[in-house]
């Protein structure tokens, strides 16, 4: 058949991650299909969508190589009637998929697609475990962290895992928990809604730090949980803060979300997010040097949906334009977005975040002090001033109360000098970059 042929060409070019995770489980729906038009069945609507947006036009080439004509591609979701010739692989595939049911997840979440350094691998493995044996090692797992950290991609690579082994598999925002709840209260049909909650091997709830001050929903909640524990079902919730300091959460439930394992993820330093860069890059396809993925890594904040929003942006104006993507077009591509960040960080900001990291207090690294511990705190103050904030030389030399700029010269030379010949002070340097933006973002 035409699309085995396809499918082998495919693979050959895709690394083994995207081969198995979009294109595996692809049925070619023939008697539906034309000389024009080729009809692919996925397993859900994020896999269809996916398939058609990033390799449709990649398969309609392929076709037009096997048939001299080019087809339009289309992808939906469903079981086509296949011939004899399908391969058994994939009616297995297509099994496993009916025997089980979920809400949507994104099937681009899952464990191979994310990527584990010191900062998250806790909770990566506690993740991992949970998925391999529900219910019987961390019932509840409660993943914390700060925003775009990966907490969300964790939960729907346990609910990929979970459904590919036939599971039963709940996955909600607490917005939608909380709107189902209002909605089927109001029409009375609140029997329906226990039945779509309690009645799941894994229940999976993102951002449960909006349920503070939400009375109703927390009683329903904390009957739903306590369900579903008692029968042995896991569930996996994330929030953007440890449960103790949830405000506005009962305490009862703020005791059952505590009585599991309590796993958190901390922003990523350099080394986890060039990673996490050149892993965005292949999973989009993308190409950068390295020059340029050392840039975007020191440069950005921690979010990993925001590095990736960059590498998809960076790459769309590089196809407009015709240009290659070096250091310097990345540079003038995200000047204005980096300047927006540079505009909101203030001198004190810095001051306050370094005199925490370095246990020096923020008096003392504006003082006069000669003290050696301190003039290098002031010393990486004004390297960092200068590198996040829009302010000239000047403006910091009169911050910290210096003649003229050229003391602010010398104390950037010292730290630059620092970092040429010292690489845990450089990966030092970019934590507390990171740590800075974050803490201006919230």
């Amino acid at each position: 058949m035409i699309f085995d042929t396809i499918r082998k060409l495919l693979k050959t070019e895709l690394t083994e991650v995207e081969y198995d995770n979009y294109l595996l489980g692809l049925i070619f729906d023939e008697e539906a299909s034309k000389s024009d038009l080729v009809i692919l069945k996925a397993t859900n609507p994020f896999v269809a969508k996916w398939v058609e947006s990033k390799y449709g036009p990649k398969i309609a080439h392929l076709f037009e190589m096997q048939t001299g004509i080019k087809p339009e591609v289309r992808v939906s979701v469903g079981q086509a009637k296949k011939s004899k010739k399908e391969s058994a692989k994939f009616d297995n595939t297509v099994s496993i998929s009916q025997k089980s049911k979920s809400t949507i997840l994104n099937p681009s979440w899952i464990f191979d697609s994310f990527v584990v350094g010191s900062s998250n691998k806790f909770a990566h493995t506690a993740a991992i475990s949970v998925a391999e044996k529900p219910g019987k090692l961390y019932n509840p797992l409660f993943i914390y962290g700060g925003v775009g950290l990966g907490k969300t991609h964790l939960l729907h690579a346990i609910g990929n895992k979970l459904t590919f082994d036939g599971k039963n598999v709940i996955y909600a925002t607490i917005e939608q928990f909380m709107n189902d709840f209002t909605s089927h209260l109001r029409n009375q049909t609140m029997d329906r809604f226990r039945e779509k909650y309690r009645n799941c091997d894994a229940l999976l709830i993102d951002d449960v730090q909006f349920l503070s001050n939400k009375e109703g929903t927390q009683e329903e909640f904390f009957h739903t949980f306590n369900e579903l524990q008692s029968n042995g079902k896991q569930i996996v919730m994330t929030s953007d803060k440890h449960p103790k300091q949830i405000g506005g959460l009962e305490a009862r439930l703020k005791s059952r979300f505590e009585s599991g394992l309590i796993a958190d993820i901390a922003p990523p330093e350099l080394e986890t997010k060039i990673a996490i860069v050149n892993k965005k890059c292949e999973l989009n396809g993308i190409h950068l040097n390295s020059e340029v993925v050392g840039y975007i890594a020191a440069t950005l904040g921690e979010s990993i949906r925001e590095i990736e929003g960059v590498i998809i942006k960076l790459n769309a104006f590089a196809k407009m334009m015709g240009q290659e993507i070096t250091l310097e077009f990345a540079k003038n591509v995200l000047k204005d977005q980096l300047r927006e960040t540079r505009e909101n960080i203030t001198i004190d900001h810095i001051v306050e975040i370094v005199s925490k990291e370095i246990n020096i207090k923020p008096s003392e690294i504006r003082s006069k002090s000669r003290s050696s511990a301190i003039v290098n705190a002031r010393r990486i103050v004004i390297y960092l001033a200068r590198n996040l904030t829009p302010n000239s030389m000047p403006i910091i030399a009169t911050y910290f109360g210096m003649k003229d700029h050229t003391a602010v010269s010398h104390s950037i030379k010292k730290i630059n000098e620092t970092i040429k010949n010292d690489r845990d002070f450089e990966i030092k340097l970019e934590e507390l970059k990171n740590k800075i933006k974050i803490k201006n973002e919230v």
